[in-house]
């Protein structure tokens, strides 16, 4: 039986993580460029050691203002020149602390961004590259950063959402409409047990649709995001 890797974005403000990193196998850390500082970031790094869980880094448009949930204009190079201080600031801190970084997952707007945009998702491998030999990448299914990440020689992790609705193009539902975010324990295991036997998900239209998933992301900030870890850990 397959077993399930379940990872979630942490030390964005929600505060729980000492109550998600015991039942999860992966965290991707906000490093400072929607939420987080070196203070929490370091904090998380030590739970994540303790309870042996992959650290990632979690970085995103330099938009705190907007938890970088929006597309903001931003030059290229700004871009990667905060992505890139982004990574190294907890990159340092989990050395400091024994650690290795694990895999890089971007945040809100810019995972979306990138799966779509070519230019954008060539400027983020860019900002990434001194990263490629020892870290992995966490991508959608059939985006366009997938497919640049491989012609690259990145390593890739396809990611599926536990708690969030799928278009019939694999895109999220926007979190402006009211499914976007699923919180009922029973849809959630029969939406992910869709992408972890069967390599389908069933759309917000009802579409049952193919994908690949390595990793099943909960979100910290959905509101019983705790009790959805320790259920989807019993039950794979």
């Amino acid at each position: 039986m397959k077993k399930i890797d379940i990872n979630c974005d942490v030390g964005e403000g929600v505060n729980n993580e000492e109550r998600l990193l015991p039942f999860i196998q992966s965290c991707n850390i906000a490093c400072g460029g929607h939420a987080g500082d070196e203070q929490l970031m370091r904090k998380i790094v030590k739970l994540a050691l303790i309870y042996k869980v992959k650290i990632g880094a979690h970085p995103s448009y330099p938009d705190k203002e907007n938890f970088g949930r929006k597309s903001i204009n931003v030059s290229s190079n700004d871009l990667k020149l905060s992505i890139q201080k982004q990574l190294d600031t907890l990159n340092t801190l989990i050395k400091g602390e024994g650690g290795i970084l694990h895999h890089i997952k971007p945040h809100g707007a810019l995972y979306n961004d990138i799966a779509k945009n070519e230019e954008l998702s060539l400027v983020f491998l860019e900002a990434i590259f001194n990263f490629k030999n020892f870290t992995k990448l966490v991508v959608p299914f059939n985006s366009i950063i997938a497919k640049n990440a491989l012609k690259q020689g990145f390593s890739i992790i396809y990611e599926g959402f536990a708690d969030r609705n799928y278009n019939d193009d694999l895109s999220l539902v926007s979190r402006n409409e009211k499914n976007a975010v699923l919180t009922d324990i029973i849809e959630i295991e029969k939406h992910v047990k869709g992408m972890l036997f069967n390599d389908e998900v069933t759309t917000i239209s009802g579409k049952k649709t193919t994908i690949k998933a390595a990793t099943f992301c909960v979100h910290s900030d959905t509101e019983n995001a705790v009790e959805i870890v320790q259920k989807l850990s019993k039950l794979f």
